[in-house]
């Protein structure tokens, strides 16, 4: 167990993290230069095209350091604030964590906020200045701002490039002398914390565990303790770049395990393996759940493809454990089911997963987030609404509470200003202003989740030119003043694009929605109202006119009753139809909505 080093890798998106890792990959020799990529772990076509990580990667390096021989467990996390949850995973499994920062872009606030779940966990840190070979590197000022952050000396800041592969030989040896091993009895009954599980169509569900106590061999009888059911482990092994099998994983190491199951819901991630015979008397504890940001319906387009899309999600859930889905349905669009995302960005990458592995085409209803309402029968029981059509009567309401977060932006002091402006709008108060250096500044702000959902991301990055880096914590509900606005299309309310909004906005809002859908809808034989409606008021309204034949170009001359005739007959066929005619939303409708600002 002491030549075992387990460790993570931190960062802000696109610092670096999966280049560098692919030098530690090529300089301890585990991939041979034929086998070698650029971002090598990055297996998903997805994360190769977007130039970011999606999923958590596991590999193990062999290293020998003064005559002795370790072994390295590396595992490469994502960057972006969607996929923190897959970071929190990866770093229970772990004793230390690299953090690496861009000698370009200095520390941003994934940075700070990756170091804080780091620091919670009780890892060692090793920090790491990459991109040092950029001609826009700026190594001194960064190097005082992460001693400033850490409380490090000088001398432990690791100057790397994982370019050019410079400084990534003293970073190994680095990782040899200051990550702990890990601990653990290796007489005591197993127990191993499963922290990542994908489906193999040819060989069942595949487990990724470390091995906190004990052992575990092959053809071993096993047991979950989540679910309670026993499996025999038909195959142990360590991960390289392709699975290894071994007879026996040693305490303190990381591998795979491949006991035949089949049911997605059997594994769940964080829970704990230990043997049948000698079973542990508890799990390993310390694993957090994970709580869905972002709720939206994911509707099959055909909805005879109902259970084919359940099959799909449960599959897509193992390899992405934050994915959180339940059944339901909509008078619009039929059988579906609402689904927690952690953030707009995880949203649209499953929407894109679920359309490439599954072949699932979707249609994807207005995000939004969860809300608790007070009855004034019973103010002090919150009711849970996750849909706006689950809205309670404005009659018997007595409050709604809304998700507040602290959002933490860091830019430049140049864009304070639209930074400011952006958030005010968006509801926000602000709570501290504080400059890390003479031009970056780091701003908090109380804010409703609700309003960062939409288009914020983006808006945030457009006003600073790239240069706002944001990330959020939830801080609890907060009373609001909410309504619940619906679109009615030809007088029927079309569920799925109901929201519910704050009521300042919505008039605003509901005169964008209403213009947009006069855009998206195509035009019909008969003319089509568009209307926005808080209850049995409308607030706005945008008429799609009918597509029409000029039924008096045959007329030429003559007197003016026969073309008045004509156009009479022509408006009382139009009248019938638009009592029989159905509009059909497209799906660019449902998506535009997000995007009211463009």
């Amino acid at each position: 167990m002491k030549n075992i080093r387990n460790f993570c890798i931190i960062a802000h998106i696109d610092h670096g993290k999966s280049t560098l890792a692919d030098r530690l990959l090529e300089y301890t020799n585990t991939v041979t230069q034929r086998e070698l990529q650029s971002q090598t772990l990055d297996d998903m076509d997805l994360e190769k095209e977007r130039g970011i990580t999606i999923k958590s990667h596991a590999i193990q390096m062999d290293y020998e350091y003064k005559g002795e021989k370790f072994v390295l467990n590396l595992i490469d996390t994502p960057g972006h604030v969607d996929f923190s949850y897959e970071v929190s995973r990866s770093i229970a499994a772990c004793e230390g964590a690299l953090l690496i920062v861009d000698a370009a872009q200095s520390i941003q606030a994934q940075t700070i906020s990756n170091l804080y779940l780091a620091l919670e966990n009780d890892l060692e840190i090793i920090p790491i200045l990459n991109k040092i070979d950029l001609p826009s590197a700026n190594p001194e000022e960064v190097t005082d701002e992460i001693m400033g952050l850490l409380g490090c000396k000088y001398e432990d800041v690791l100057r790397v490039s994982g370019k050019t592969g410079e400084g990534v030989h003293d970073l190994l040896e680095q990782i040899v002398a200051r990550v702990p091993a890990p601990v653990g009895d290796p007489e005591a009954p197993l127990q191993a914390l499963v922290f990542d599980s994908v489906y193999n169509p040819f060989r069942g569900i595949e487990a990724y565990f470390k091995v906190v106590n004990g052992r575990i061999s092959k053809n071993e009888k096993i047991k979950f303790f989540a679910t309670g059911k026993e499996y025999g482990a038909d195959e142990v092994g360590t991960l390289k770049l392709k699975q290894v099998p071994k007879k026996t994983i040693e305490c303190g190491d990381v591998g795979y395990i491949i006991s035949g199951i089949k049911d997605a819901r059997e594994v769940k991630v964080g829970d704990t393996i230990t043997s049948f015979v000698n079973p542990a008397e508890a799990p390993i504890d310390g694993f957090e759940e994970v709580k869905p940001m972002v709720f939206a319906g994911i509707y099959p387009i055909e909805s005879e493809d109902f259970e084919e899309l359940r099959f799909s999600l449960e599959k897509l859930r193992l390899n992405d454990a934050s994915l959180v889905f339940e059944p339901e349905s909509s008078a619009a669009l039929g059988f579906g089911f609402r689904c927690g995302f952690l953030g707009m960005l995880h949203m649209e990458i499953v929407q894109e997963r679920l359309d490439r592995e599954f072949d699932m085409n979707v249609i994807t209803t207005v995000p939004n987030v969860s809300y608790h309402g007070f009855s004034k029968k019973d103010p002090e029981t919150p009711i849970l609404i996750n849909n706006p059509s689950e809205m309670m009567d404005p009659m018997s309401l007595d409050r709604v509470e809304e998700p507040f977060i602290k959002a933490s932006i860091i830019t430049k002091s140049d864009f304070v200003g639209p930074v400011m402006t952006l958030c005010i709008e968006k509801r926000g108060e602000i709570v501290n202003q504080s400059y890390l250096t003479a031009d970056r500044v780091e701003l908090t702000f109380n804010m409703p989740l609700a309003e960062v959902v939409f288009d914020f991301y983006d808006r945030l990055k457009s006003i600073s030119k790239g240069y706002a880096s944001f990330d959020y914590s939830p801080i609890g509900m907060r009373a609001s003043k909410l309504v619940k606005m619906d679109i009615l299309i030809n007088g029927d309310m079309v569920d799925a694009l109901s929201s519910l909004i704050h009521d300042s906005n919505a008039y605003h809002i509901g005169k964008k929605m209403c213009e947009k859908l006069r855009e998206l809808i195509p035009r019909q034989q008969f003319d089509i109202a568009v209307q926005a409606a808080l209850g049995a008021k409308v607030i706005a309204r945008e008429t799609i006119k009918a597509l029409r034949k000029d039924v008096t170009a045959k007329c030429y001359g003559g007197d003016i009753s026969r073309k008045r005739k004509l156009l009479e007959k022509q408006k009382e066929g139009k009248k019938k139809m638009k009592q029989i005619g159905r509009v059909e939303v497209p799906q660019s409708a449902f998506m535009a909505v997000l995007k009211l600002n463009d």
